[in-house]
């Protein structure tokens, strides 16, 4: 008897979304710091996880591009799948899940290096660019797609820590954005920046959703209710709700969601 069923075949539902999350734990040795979390994420689509401080939103972001990988006492179970591939299989290079999952930092972190080598660095160590004719159009591209371009046009040889923190915080995403990612995950994007610069990055972040399937850790709800279209609260390693954004505001369904909205927890 020929049993066809395969369990790496993704169901019709699965495909719509860009990633599919199911029963994701994460312990740092002993300590269960993300509890049986399941959850799908659409493609072109903003989605933010909020939650009080230590709630478990950036450890299930890492999860997203294996950066918890990196640290050794971290150990990751459950099953998570980008456009239906197991993003955990041994097969699978964490360094190309990388340049299809891009990551921005809380912090801005430019590399020591000219603006220009800022965003070349990925496209050239992934071998994106053919010659120097094809690299400039990506770093121009790239630094575009981050509304930098008319900024720092002029002066592409210069340190990209000379910037300004807004500045800076576009450059990471125009570096992250160089490699042609499909997701761009965003720890904090904002917590660093001043309310200028913060208003700048959350229009980049709707014109970029237009290209990429967006995941941003916030603690600011006011930023969640404006830049996303879906929001995950969690709490305690917990994933409590997960909707559109507009209900998860305005109507929630569990207790503890709206102690948080309300300020009663947090």
């Amino acid at each position: 008897m020929n049993d066809m069923t395969m369990p790496e075949q993704t169901t019709k539902a699965e495909a719509d979304y860009k990633f599919t999350a199911k029963g994701v734990d994460v312990f740092y040795a002993d300590n269960h710091a993300i509890k049986d979390v399941s959850v799908d994420i659409n493609d072109k689509t903003v989605t933010a996880f909020i939650g009080p401080s230590g709630c478990g939103k950036s450890t299930f972001l890492r999860c997203l591009n294996r950066m918890n990988d990196t640290i050794d006492i971290c150990r990751v179970t459950g099953d998570i799948r980008l456009d239906g591939e197991d993003i955990n299989d041994p097969k699978v290079d964490p360094v190309q899940l990388r340049a299809k999952v891009g990551m921005v930092f809380q912090k801005p972190n430019p590399f020591p290096k000219s603006i220009y080598d800022n965003v070349a660095y990925g496209p050239r160590i992934h071998g994106l660019a053919s010659g120097k004719a094809e690299l400039d159009d990506i770093v121009e591209k790239s630094l575009r797609r981050a509304a930098l371009w008319g900024e720092v046009k002029d002066r592409l040889d210069k340190p990209g820590t000379g910037l300004s923190g807004g500045q800076q915080q576009r450059l990471c995403i125009a570096r992250a954005v160089a490699t042609e990612p499909e997701v761009l995950l965003m720890d904090e994007p904002c917590s660093a920046l001043d309310p200028i610069a913060t208003a700048q990055v959350e229009e980049l972040i709707d014109e970029l959703r237009q290209n990429y399937s967006l995941v941003i850790v916030t603690h600011s709800m006011q930023q969640a209710a404006r830049v996303s279209q879906k929001t995950a609260f969690f709490h305690l390693g917990e994933l409590v709700e997960f909707g559109e954004t507009a209900d998860i505001f305005t109507n929630p369904e569990d207790s503890r969601t709206e102690s948080y909205i309300t300020g009663r927890i947090g």
